[in-house]
């Protein structure tokens, strides 16, 4: 028979742990420090004295926005703070102002920086890029535009099932951190719509992204100079420019990008599939130990490219060639269907050519037909498996 003390004595003990862990939760509800959810109102106070208060706590805080619309002109989320567990739980919309010229000229609309235990869940973000992206097709001239969040200098952060929708430049940069996870993530704007990359990474470490899709109109994932150890899985990506490292040699003095692994992606109708793209023009840049595996093309204009000859509007680089040393790249189980003819192109520097490129087991079809054709300069690596098409290596 069970002993009624001992089943007390447990139900004590579990209340006093709730009670304690609730005890040692801070929880800052915006609608209480003035925040309106109805998506016209400037609430943009009332998020930074929630995050004033989470961060000069220090016991945990959750900022939390229930549902509704929220309109932030341009939010700075500043460390150090006195916890490093700090979680905006956010079931409603963060939405930036319609008139592109109020956060247009600023880098970031929602940045944070200098911080350490940052989690987001859920919500979305409404950069509200349209008007500012007709205003850029119209050659006017017009603000540069924001990302919509940024993390910079920052350490231990994870983004969980969020959305971003519509962002005026790119959707989410990681400049200068380490220790961050994005998943569940969801990127959303319109293939026309310009340099709204998906996510981007420079000088950051151990950057993992996974189980996202992302549709936009520029790179679904580029990766800047200092990327090393990043890990991309499981994700859609189109429309969009596919998964760039790079562009790469914008300046001589260069940190470079190693440790890199873009595993089962799905590429439909996109401009590339998987890129290494660098300036014609020297640096002190390299890209090494880098592994493509397990992506599927579906009418992909680029499926794998190596551009070392990137020379836009053929300015600061007719002439040159790329310093950029590219080395140890493996493309394993590539396969489905290229838009275009050529559908493996390897256009590596003169002076530096590609090294120890591996292909393993890629098939990549044109038109349904066998007939894709692969065109290869200054390369040199090594195939096993099936490699359709042939010629390169």
């Amino acid at each position: 028979m069970e002993n009624p003390f001992s089943s007390l004595l447990l139900i004590s003990l579990l209340s006093i742990f709730f009670t304690k862990t609730i005890a040692n939760v801070v929880t800052l509800n915006v609608l209480t420090l003035g925040a309106n959810p109805n998506g016209k109102t400037d609430s943009t106070k009332a998020f930074l004295t929630a995050w004033e208060s989470a961060c000069g706590s220090s016991k945990t805080a959750t900022i939390y926005v229930p549902r509704g619309k929220y309109l932030i002109k341009q939010a700075h989320f500043k460390g150090k703070c006195k916890n490093k567990a700090i979680m905006f739980r956010i079931d409603g919309t963060l939405v930036a102002p319609s008139d592109y010229n109020v956060i247009g000229n600023a880098k970031n609309w929602l940045l944070f920086e200098g911080v350490d235990g940052v989690s987001i869940h859920g919500g979305s973000l409404d950069g509200q890029g349209t008007a500012l992206w007709a205003c850029k097709a119209s050659d006017r001239n017009c603000p540069r535009g924001a990302t919509t969040l940024g993390f910079s200098n920052s350490n231990n952060v994870a983004i969980t099932g969020l959305t971003s929708l519509n962002s005026q430049m790119f959707h989410i940069v990681i400049n200068g951190c380490k220790n961050v996870k994005l998943q569940g993530v969801k990127v959303l704007a319109p293939g026309k719509s310009p340099n709204t990359d998906g996510i981007h990474v420079q000088l950051s470490s151990e950057i993992s992204i996974l189980n996202s899709i992302i549709s936009t109109g520029d790179d679904c994932v580029s990766i800047g100079p200092g990327t090393t150890n990043l890990w991309i899985q499981n994700i859609f990506c189109g429309p969009g420019h596919g998964i760039s490292i790079g562009s790469l040699a914008k300046d001589f003095e260069e940190a470079g990008v190693q440790n890199v692994t873009v595993r089962s992606v799905i590429f439909k109708n996109t401009t590339n599939g998987v890129r290494i793209k660098t300036w014609g023009r020297p640096s002190t840049g390299f890209v090494n130990n880098v592994v493509f595996q397990h992506a599927t093309m579906i009418d992909v204009q680029n499926p794998i490219v190596i551009d070392q000859n990137y020379c836009p509007y053929n300015k600061n680089c007719p002439g040159q060639v790329s310093g950029v040393k590219v080395s140890d790249i493996k493309y394993q189980d590539i396969h489905g269907s290229s838009a275009t003819r050529v559908a493996m192109k390897f256009d590596c520097s003169k002076e530096n050519p590609c090294r120890r490129i591996k292909l393993e087991d890629v098939n990549l079809t044109y038109k349904n037909e066998p007939a894709a054709q692969a065109s290869c300069a200054n390369v040199a690596g090594t195939t096993s498996g099936i490699i359709q098409p042939t010629g390169c290596l």
